[in-house]
């Protein structure tokens, strides 16, 4: 029960998210569909309930708009993912895999924003090279970075003046 409901949440809250749900019958039919897709997986055994969920407890923390585009984005491509070796004759899973896969192209500066996070974390900082390069940016690096957290502070006392609080 803990996979469908969690499932089900992820996909409706992706799809709300993000204008998709075009009416209550499409929600109702990839409910169905994932009803069968959790039979296929068997996911009723008790071994699910360990750890916790995978992905909502994770979606809590990413609370601005274009930031939940980036972390559903992989969601969705980890499901698409984990759909590569089911049995794609059955029509719930084709369902689901085309519903996934309209929700990706929907995402795609998502899932850009993740290849920028992979790379980042390949960088070599240890490499000579690269701490020339990182040196040099490092002063825009900062001015982004106060522009950044100046606008939230204008935004700030922008609020504080208006509120009779």
């Amino acid at each position: 029960m803990a996979f469908h409901t969690y499932s089900l949440f992820v996909l409706y809250l992706i799809m709300i998210s993000f204008g998709h749900v075009e009416n209550r019958l499409n929600l109702l039919q990839l409910q169905n569909d994932i009803d069968k897709l959790k039979a296929d997986f068997n996911s009723s055994h008790s071994d699910v309930a360990d750890g916790g969920p995978i992905f909502t407890e994770r979606l809590s923390g990413w609370t601005e708009r274009n930031e939940k585009r980036i972390i559903l984005s992989q969601i969705i491509s980890m499901y698409l993912k984990m759909l590569e070796n089911t049995d794609k004759s059955k029509d719930h899973v084709r369902n689901i895999a085309e519903e996934l896969h309209t929700l990706k192209a929907n995402l795609s500066d998502g899932s850009k924003k993740i290849e920028d996070l992979k790379d980042l974390t390949k960088l070599q900082m240890s490499d000579l090279k690269i701490q020339r390069k990182a040196v040099n940016e490092l002063f825009s690096v900062l001015q982004k970075l106060g522009d950044t957290s100046s606008s939230h502070k204008r935004k700030r006392s922008q609020f504080q003046r208006l509120c009779k609080c």
